[in-house]
């Protein structure tokens, strides 16, 4: 079982940047793969980067590579999501998430979820 607690979100300029911390509970969190999605009123949750388990591979999807950056400290049991130069359309719930089987585009196939933190870009 693996708990985890997103916090770092907030209200930001455009071209401002945030961090997002996921903390994760649990001896276990060095085997699991840890994905960052987000979710805009009225839209599906969508993908915006994934770690594997050693952090040795990093995915981001298009609209944040290049701006977004990925980490993990398993001795601290956390993820990270540096965010820079947001957008507006950044704007939306951020969620962590833990797979035991390896990294993932789909939110389908993650086994556990934070509750989210909120993400608002002005422009």
């Amino acid at each position: 079982q693996v708990q985890l607690v997103e916090s770092g979100g907030g209200l930001v300029q455009a071209g401002g940047s945030l961090r997002l911390s996921c903390a994760a509970s649990g001896r276990t969190f060095s085997s699991y793969a840890m994905g960052w999605f987000r979710q805009a009123p009225g839209k599906e949750r969508e993908f915006v980067a994934t770690i594997t388990w050693s952090g040795g591979n990093l995915y981001y999807a298009g609209s944040v590579k290049g701006r977004f950056t990925i980490s993990r400290d398993n001795a601290k049991n956390t993820v990270y999501l540096q965010m820079n130069s947001l957008k507006p359309e950044d704007t939306a719930v951020y969620y962590c998430a833990a797979r035991s089987s390896g990294t993932s585009w789909s939110p389908r196939v993650y086994d556990y979820w934070g509750q989210g933190t909120q993400v608002t870009v002005s422009s």
